[in-house]
């Protein structure tokens, strides 16, 4: 009971620093280390007034218990500690308020939560929800890009054999290592629709490039076809992942390691390259041929072209020789005689003028000739360098028989008689 009730009902007046009762400061030393003052137990009241004394020294409470008696005592004490407990509870309520105020940050978008159930979104910068239990809030970062890696974790020496070894449309194993790089595009579907939404991203990425790689040949993804494989792997993953509802958004494939499993790269390689050197052997190829074939186009026209020409000369110089032999048969039916004299004697220049002569004399009488052929050849010779452009060469040498009578060459009446018997016998002919 408190000291008041004492002092109104009996009378007492024992101060509140008797020693009989001890001091506050004991009395709440002892309440605190649970130790009895006196052989009594803790006294309740004492320690809830230094309770309410504390709190109105905090709220600026000048009213405190000094010993002084009266009636009033009691009332002021559950005055002040009804002021206590609403500044308590008007703090409690602030403090719960403020609990429900959070910042997102930018790039980010917040996500909010009624009874576990999506409520809506807020942007960047202070925002404020229903404190626990009513709402929750989550953030997510939509500017990040992603990275899922397939084949292989962190380095592309870790190798997971069971994502990257893959089977061609050849029939042929083939070792793959790439990552994609993503953003998010819809952060409640990406919270809410898949359970495992990064996970969900790496099995569609592997999914996706095994179709891909398994309709195209082994050396289209090995060399030319690597750009054109993460292309179309990039647009199969976007679809499946839209069907999905996943909220991601596929901005890049690479790439990392394109290569035949380690236990037949040794082979492989050698296949490589006896690939290179047949296409190199083919390049050579193609190169002779490039040479060859316009040169021997080219020597083909020009062929065509001097069989052209020759048909071309041969066929005027018939016509020439026909035009000729009319006009001389014009003039031979005028003048025969002088006609055929002319004709032979322009025969004979042209034969002896390109022939070697030796003149042989009859008064001799000797049977045995000598006759210089080594000048004679020699002499041929250098008229056949000359005459180049004749096809059939002429005789090396005209032997002139010797005549039946006697009579020297030199003799002109022997000269007159036979071309006058010659003009004769062309003339009975």
């Amino acid at each position: 009971m408190p000291l008041s009730y004492f002092k109104k009902r009996k009378g007492l007046k024992l101060s509140l620093n008797d020693p009989r009762w001890g001091s506050d400061k004991d009395g709440n030393r002892q309440a605190q280390e649970g130790k009895k003052p006196g052989e009594g137990p803790p006294d309740l009241d004492q320690l809830w007034r230094d309770f309410n004394q504390r709190l109105n020294g905090l709220f600026g409470n000048k009213n405190r218990n000094n010993g002084g008696g009266g009636g009033g005592g009691g009332g002021g004490e559950l005055k002040g500690a009804g002021i206590t407990v609403g500044a308590v509870a008007t703090i409690a309520v602030l403090v719960w308020l403020a609990s429900g105020a959070f910042i997102v940050q930018e790039g980010q978008k917040g996500i909010v939560t009624t009874f576990g159930r999506y409520s809506h979104e807020t942007p960047a910068g202070f925002n404020w929800r229903w404190p626990y239990p009513f709402q929750a809030n989550e953030t997510v970062n939509v500017s990040q890009v992603r990275t899922v890696e397939v084949g292989y974790r962190t380095n592309v020496r870790n190798k997971q054999a069971a994502e990257s070894l893959m089977l061609t449309d050849d029939e042929n194993i083939i070792d793959i290592q790439f990552a994609v790089q993503y953003r998010l595009s819809d952060p409640k579907a990406w919270l809410y629709n898949n359970r495992d939404a990064e996970d969900t991203v790496r099995q569609v990425a592997e999914t996706s490039i095994r179709e891909i790689v398994g309709k195209s040949k082994m050396d289209f993804v090995l060399y030319e076809g690597r750009e054109k494989v993460a292309f179309e792997t990039q647009q199969l993953m976007q679809q499946i992942l839209d069907r999905y509802a996943s909220g991601a958004m596929v901005t890049n494939v690479t790439m990392q390691a394109v290569q035949p499993p380690e236990q037949v790269q040794a082979a492989f390689d050698d296949a490589v390259k006896a690939g290179q050197d047949r296409e190199r052997q083919k390049n050579e190829g193609q190169a002779y041929a490039n040479d060859i074939i316009p040169k021997a186009r080219g020597f083909a026209f020009r062929l065509q072209q001097e069989a052209e020409a020759y048909r071309s000369m041969v066929t005027e110089n018939a016509l020439g020789n026909a035009d000729r032999f009319k006009a001389v048969l014009v003039e031979y039916q005028k003048a025969p005689a002088v006609t055929r004299d002319r004709m032979y004697l322009e025969t004979m220049q042209q034969i002896f003028a390109n022939t070697s002569k030796v003149m042989v004399d009859a008064k001799a009488g000797s049977n045995l000739l000598y006759l210089p052929l080594d000048k004679l050849i020699a002499q041929v010779a250098a008229t056949e360098a000359n005459r180049s452009n004749i096809s059939a060469p002429p005789p090396s040498a005209v032997l002139l028989p010797p005549p039946e009578n006697t009579m020297s060459s030199t003799d002109p009446r022997r000269d007159s008689n036979r071309a006058r018997e010659s003009s004769r016998d062309r003339e009975s002919r």
